[in-house]
């Protein structure tokens, strides 16, 4: 893969799986854009950096993309698990806020540079919690689902314009945001124990797919949502 020329938009680049596909994208000569509430001291010197909230404003975004954009990543999600009993009105709808308002909103400011590249690629970030049940899992799920239900819309809306859409399905990865889940060498033991594979997932695990999906390889694929749950998703092994 390279992507040389190529201007690609990372929201939530500054931990975990964003800053992995932004380090893999630089060594593949990308212009990275990235938009967070924070920047990471991990990025390249010539990262391009917006200071936002998808959940706030985010009238500047479309002035800081460049005229032509390439890929486009929503790195951005939440872990919310509670019994549903304990759920609240408001948990329901952060989680909905977050997930979906946020992609939909950013992908509403850059459409147009997304529109004015030629075959330009969109990929949004799922749970494999959506497709296969577990418990405290109703809200993020919920919310999740909503993503995927959006991009596949999406996809078939923005087909005839050579723009694809695609949705990764990760499972527990081990990122900042799953710290409270990986805390301890017990808990670390007991989640690996629960995926077919029998490991935790990598943030390169996760950005390795995403870069393909924004790549040229990727070029005949749309539509889709891709499982990297190290065989959680779809496997029975006891």
């Amino acid at each position: 893969m390279d992507f040389k020329d190529k201007n690609i938009l990372v929201v939530g680049g500054s931990s975990g799986i964003g800053l992995s596909l932004v380090k893999l994208l630089h060594q593949q000569n990308a212009n990275i854009y990235v938009v967070s509430r924070s920047a990471s001291d991990e990025w390249p010197e010539n990262v391009h950096f917006l200071k936002a909230d998808v959940t706030g404003s985010l009238d500047a975004v479309e002035m800081f993309l460049p005229q032509q954009l390439h890929g486009l990543v929503y790195s951005v999600g939440s872990i919310n698990l509670k019994p549903f009993t304990r759920l609240t009105a408001e948990d329901f709808m952060n989680d909905f806020q977050l997930n979906v308002l946020g992609a939909a909103r950013v992908i509403q400011q850059a459409i147009k540079p997304v529109k004015n590249a030629a075959g330009a690629s969109i990929v949004l970030i799922s749970t494999v919690a959506v497709r296969t049940g577990m418990p405290y899992h109703a809200s993020v799920a919920a919310a999740k689902g909503a993503v995927e239900g959006m991009a596949l819309s999406l996809a078939a809306e923005l087909a005839a314009q050579q723009i694809r859409v695609n949705v990764v399905a990760p499972s527990l990865t081990d990122t900042p945001l799953a710290q409270n889940l990986l805390s301890t060498p017990e808990k670390r033991e007991a989640s690996a124990k629960r995926h077919p594979l029998g490991t935790i997932g990598k943030p390169a695990d996760i950005s390795q797919l995403i870069a393909f999906l924004l790549s040229a390889e990727s070029g005949w694929m749309t539509g889709q949502v891709i499982g990297v749950d190290g065989g959680l998703g779809k496997l029975k092994t006891s």
